[in-house]
């Protein structure tokens, strides 16, 4: 019998948004810090031909919109999603247009290296709104420092013309960059570098990977420095924010505020998403695409069977071990604890603090008494630096 729970009152009992892999971790790239680059754990490393069928694909919007819930996000990730082709995507939009009842909202967005880009993309893009993330970590020399491609070479000079491709056929995008060595200590190039282009959405990714000991891989920051770089990054910020965004405040002004912040690392469970494989395998979360966490199978299963797994509870359950720093913590109600990944330890432990605790506590003590004053002063029902 399925491991289904009969009431699951602290997870969301419906899925509302899926981060759908439909090539699965290939990617044409070959960034030194990928995430799934030989990644023992990833269930899907070996077999041939990883990419979301026609027959999956449909399977996944009828299943899925079925339902009618009102608000349905398709996040597509990889790996490379653009590696699925433009025709995957037009007849996704179709069968979604076809699938889609009165009154539901469907949203469609893409994170992509940008370097496949061009005039197709961006017509399609353009027809159906979709918001396009684009991975570039700032300058040439920043960039290029681990956003390799195959044969070793760097890939900024693709990804700018990915851009500037997008700008041409007016297609609005995000920026989201990964903090690696090459970058974390020039906060204010970065930000100067972004505006140039234009950006108003921007998004910075710690880097916080680590060996089979535990122990930080050479690329990754350190939380001190991830501290000083919020930090500087919010001076920086703070006179352009009605116009520029930058996620991580954008959190912090939601949970001040009141509102569950977008990024999931600052809710009180883990239970905001799910990951969709190229299969139709599902998993709770992106770094936890591993056997012992998947919650089903959509070919198999319905999405309420999967939304109420006991697998997602358990999963859900993370965010909430009790460490003796969090309990006494004057910002717990902010991060509630931070992310999961960050706070497992070698032994797979989750009681462990957050990587990235010290740099959190560091930039809540500088950005929370601003970000407050600017809340209070905001309309009734409003947040000052929200659009």
């Amino acid at each position: 019998m399925p491991d289904l729970l009969p009431v699951i009152s602290s997870v969301t009992p419906r899925i509302s948004s899926l981060l759908i892999k439909p090539v699965s971790a290939i990617c044409n790239l070959d960034c030194a810090y990928c995430f799934y680059l030989d990644r023992a754990s990833d269930p899907y490393q070996a077999l041939p031909g990883r990419r979301m069928s026609d027959e999956t694909m449909e399977r996944l919007i009828d299943s899925y919109l079925f339902y009618s819930w009102p608000t349905s996000v398709f996040v597509f990730q990889g790996g490379e999603p653009t590696l699925a082709g433009p025709p995957f995507y037009e007849r996704l939009c179709a069968l979604q247009a076809k699938q889609g009842r009165s009154g539901q909202t469907i949203s469609n967005s893409m994170q992509t290296n940008g370097v496949l880009l061009d005039d197709r993309w961006c017509a399609l893009f353009r027809e159906y709104g979709w918001l396009i993330g684009i991975s570039i970590d700032g300058s040439e020399v920043q960039h290029d420092a681990y956003r390799v491609d195959k044969g070793g070479a760097g890939t900024w000079r693709a990804v700018m013309k990915g851009i500037e491709t997008l700008q041409r056929d007016r297609v609005p995008f995000n920026v989201l960059c990964v903090l690696s060595r090459s970058n974390v200590n020039d906060p204010r190039g970065l930000y100067s570098f972004f505006r140039s282009l234009g950006v108003e959405y921007l998004q910075y990714i710690p880097l916080a990977e680590f060996g089979p000991d535990g122990q930080p891989l050479p690329f990754a920051i350190t939380a001190e420095q991830y501290g000083r770089f919020l930090t500087e990054t919010f001076d920086l910020w703070w006179p352009d924010r009605h116009r520029i965004k930058v996620r991580f405040f954008e959190n912090v002004a939601e949970a001040l505020a009141g509102r569950k912040p977008s990024a999931c690392t600052m809710h009180e469970s883990c239970d905001s998403y799910v990951v969709v494989e190229y299969n139709g395998d599902v998993y709770p979360c992106d770094f936890f695409v591993e056997g012992g966490w998947k919650l089903g199978n959509f070919h198999l299963d319905s999405w309420p069977e999967i939304a109420r797994r006991r697998a997602r509870l358990e999963f859900a359950s993370k965010k909430s071990v009790p460490h003796t720093e969090c309990a006494v913590c004057e910002y717990a109600r902010i991060c509630h604890g931070g992310c999961p990944h960050l706070r497992r330890s070698p032994q797979g432990r989750f009681e462990d603090l957050d990587y990235f605790c010290a740099a959190y506590k560091q930039i809540f003590a500088r950005a929370v008494d601003p970000i407050m004053r600017d809340i209070d002063r905001a309309p009734r029902g409003r947040v000052a630096n929200k659009r």
